[in-house]
């Protein structure tokens, strides 16, 4: 491993301030303190976190870390229990959908498999926590990385200021423009699918049941929120439809809206009633050629992308950040530096193979369940009632989501760094 290069050992910068990038920033900056500088880069840190409609599925690990990072008490609030999750397999019309297969119970004696949480509340209290540690949080975008002779990062930022870097991270998102400067390819492909999301109210509670039907135009998840709202109880919705259908579906004025809505949703909980504005995202699959480059590091959506059918996507985000903060961290401690070619390729094997085995298995599933095949039907709730008849499979499958194993980096674990 080399040694820091002259005037780029104490600082790395992250071009881009979603959830990734704020929260690697948070935790190298912990962990190193004064002596190391941590930049931030996105325009976006000037104002105050946007409202938005979504919400997270926060695995089990990636709450350790958010705990371990002093974040998650900020956010318990504004979080939601899973405690059960299940899972059905119908066409839109009918009225009664067999529940194949129930996910219940805890990850960990007392930890549940996932929590729900709103993006505001996630987006605002990293930002305050960032603010506390002292990242250096600059409100402009990076124009380009340059190692120019092998020395270390020239980083030029939008404004016009040059600063040297040991690492530049890219965080800046599924188009990532420094990925695409850098000559790292991108494998991907559109699902000609959007995800639909929205908050609703309903009148009676969920008790933590989170819900997943499997419709032919692709999966309607019901995932609980915290109570509150004009009828009492939320939840968030994540309605995939296919692309064709969504203006016409966007452009329904409000009571038709929610009697489609209502017709995914079911009367379980009651009356129901839009708490926020509804949006639609493209969907669509894809995974960078490679995770590093001389001296950058690609983090989350801008390293992979993929279905939200399993609700993982921030999950493998956030198992970047604790895989590359361990490797910087590591690093740092021992005078080397965090930028090196040999450095970053431990970063990269850490990563790759969870990363694409978890498009695989989103991408598969899918293409499985979003169809209308009465073959492909039968051999799919076959094998749901297959696992549902298994205990010790739904618990594998269980710990899997939640992201918990012993090889697992520190700071997933629940460990400081």
């Amino acid at each position: 491993m080399d040694r820091n290069p002259e005037g780029a050992q104490a600082r790395i910068v992250i071009a881009g301030g979603g959830i990734a990038g704020m929260t690697l920033a948070l935790a190298v900056k912990q962990a190193l303190g004064e002596a190391f500088d941590v930049m931030l880069v996105d325009p976006a840190v000037a104002a105050r976190p946007r409202i938005d409609n979504r919400a997270y599925a926060v695995a089990a690990a990636a709450r350790n870390m958010l705990d371990a990072l002093g974040v998650w008490k900020q956010v318990e609030s504004a979080a939601a229990a899973m405690m059960e999750m299940q899972i059905t397999d119908s066409r839109t019309p009918d009225v009664v959908r067999p529940v194949f297969l129930t996910f219940e119970g805890e990850a960990e004696p007392g930890q549940p498999f996932a929590h729900m949480v709103e993006n505001g509340a996630l987006v605002a209290a990293l930002l305050q926590a960032a603010k506390a540690a002292g990242v250096t949080l600059r409100a402009e975008g990076v124009r380009s990385g340059d190692c120019g002779d092998g020395g270390p990062m020239q980083v030029v930022l939008t404004g016009g200021e040059t600063v040297q870097a040991a690492l530049l991270v890219a965080a800046d998102g599924a188009r990532s423009k420094l990925r695409e400067k850098a000559g790292i390819g991108w494998v991907g492909w559109s699902y000609a699918q959007s995800g639909i999301v929205a908050t609703i109210g309903h009148e009676r509670p969920h008790g933590g049941l989170a819900v997943e039907h499997f419709l032919p135009s692709g999966p309607f998840a019901m995932l609980p929120l915290p109570d509150g709202g004009q009828l009492g109880h939320r939840s968030s919705i994540v309605w995939t439809e296919r692309s064709e259908n969504v203006e016409a579906l966007l452009s329904l004025d409000e009571a038709d809206l929610l009697a489609e809505i209502e017709r995914r949703f079911g009367l379980q909980l009651g009356e129901i009633a839009l708490e926020s504005r509804v949006s639609a995202h493209p969907l669509s699959f894809g995974m960078a050629r490679r995770f590093v480059g001389e001296r950058l590091a690609l983090l989350g959506d801008a390293a992979h992308v993929i279905h939200p059918i399993a609700g993982q996507g921030l999950n493998l985000g956030l198992k970047d950040v604790a895989a590359l903060a361990e490797t910087i961290v590591d690093a740092a401690r021992l005078g080397l530096d965090p930028g090196a070619e040999d450095v970053l390729e431990a970063y990269e094997k850490a990563r790759r193979f969870d990363t694409v085995a978890m498009g695989v298995v989103t991408d598969g599933l899918n293409r499985l369940f979003s169809n209308d095949s009465t073959p492909l039907r039968l051999v799919r709730d076959l094998g749901l009632g297959v696992v549902e008849r298994l205990p010790g499979l739904k618990r594998m499958f269980i710990r899997e989501a939640a992201g918990l194993s012993a090889e697992a980096p520190r700071l997933l674990r629940g460990e400081m760094l």
